[in-house]
């Protein structure tokens, strides 16, 4: 028995003294992160795919810029089915960046959007940029991407045959209007006819053709967009002076380029390229006398054409300026060739004229 109590004294010691020993540390844990698609959460919007060393690194490294346009609207960018190329209003910005960026304005890759295309492209980075008569709006500029300044200042308006007579909103009272979906155009048609109390009916469609064909065959009483789309898709028409665009804006529409989010100096490069045509116009800088003008001694002028302090803080050339301006002239010449008094557009410029001369343009110093 005393053995045996001799025994359980020992064991309830060493017990005791166990328990009082640390713990070894635990083994490293390997921690399996659950794929995406196995998470139990809300998939995000897509968002522009990062670009290591920035998008401007890319768009040089791979010799050209990718710029998403309309195909389809005369004047500001279509494809000419003979020629193969872009022309117009947009199609010479997208030359511009291109000038700015790598010397060479032909150095472009136009990528036709529809509509519903246009914000995807910017949010998954498919585009470096996009200029495709696209409305800045707050929406937009936070979700699809950031905007640079308006390259035109616009409104909505409405077309219609001149037989019809419609002169207001009230007269167009049970009018079917031919409008394209997912654009801030078919918003604003419901907004404004149901604050003038105008019942109507609309008919909708995805693209531009078809939009425009179904009005011209008769199979709505008008049609609306941007004024300026209007004119361009009037000029095209069979007869185009049996139509008229009602003297009637229902939005405000700023329309310019827009490049995906996430990146600010690629965002500079495009702002300061529009902002230099308009400074080009201001200051009296052509394509025909830019060579000329290197020379001045206006200090202006000298800091626009070749100051490489400046040009360095956007990662361009000292003569960045020079070269867009030999490729496709100032904000002035830009217009008149595409949609200027001699072209089929003949659009006048109103708000799109220099501050100067009572408009609205107007570029931020550039020192």
């Amino acid at each position: 028995m005393k053995k045996l109590l001799l025994v359980l004294s020992i064991l309830f010691v060493f017990a005791t003294l166990v328990a009082f020993i640390p713990a070894p540390p635990a083994a490293p844990q390997t921690v399996i992160a659950l794929a995406p698609a196995a998470q139990a959460t809300a998939t995000p919007a897509p968002t522009a795919t990062p670009v290591a060393g920035g998008r401007l690194a890319l768009v040089k490294n791979r010799g050209k810029v990718i710029c998403g346009v309309n195909d389809a609207l005369p004047g500001f960018s279509a494809l000419d089915k003979t020629t193969g190329q872009f022309s117009g209003f947009d199609a010479d910005y997208c030359r511009a960046v291109a000038a700015a960026v790598l010397g060479d304005a032909t150095k472009v890759e136009f990528r036709p959007l529809n509509t519903g295309q246009r914000g995807p492209a910017l949010q998954t980075g498919e585009v470096d940029l996009l200029i495709r008569n696209t409305t800045w709006t707050s929406s937009r500029d936070t979700a699809w991407g950031l905007f640079a300044p308006t390259t035109f200042f616009d409104g909505q308006g409405i077309m219609l045959k001149k037989s019809i007579g419609a002169k207001t909103l009230k007269d167009l009272k049970g009018a079917t209007i031919c409008v394209q979906s997912g654009t801030t155009t078919e918003l604003n048609l419901t907004d404004q006819m149901r604050a003038a109390g105008v019942d109507f009916k609309p008919v909708v469609f995805a693209d531009i053709d078809p939009t425009y064909a179904a009005y011209e065959q008769g199979r709505c009483d008008a049609v609306t967009s941007d004024k300026s789309q209007l004119a361009s898709r009037r000029a095209v028409m069979k007869t185009p002076a049996e139509h008229e665009i009602m003297d009637v804006t229902l939005s405000k529409e700023p329309l310019g380029p827009a490049v995906p989010l996430g990146d600010d100096q690629w965002f500079n490069v495009v702002k300061w390229t529009v902002y230099a045509t308009f400074q080009a116009e201001e200051s009296k800088i052509t394509a025909k006398n830019v060579d000329e003008m290197v020379k001045s001694t206006d200090p202006v002028i000298q800091r626009l054409l070749g100051d490489e302090a400046l040009a360095k803080g956007l990662g361009l050339d000292k003569d960045w300026v020079v070269k867009v301006l030999k490729a496709v002239g100032n904000y002035g010449e830009i217009y008149d060739r595409n949609l200027g008094p001699n072209t089929p557009l003949n659009i006048p410029r109103g708000l799109n004229k220099q501050w100067t001369d009572g408009g609205i343009l107007y570029a931020p110093p550039y020192r």
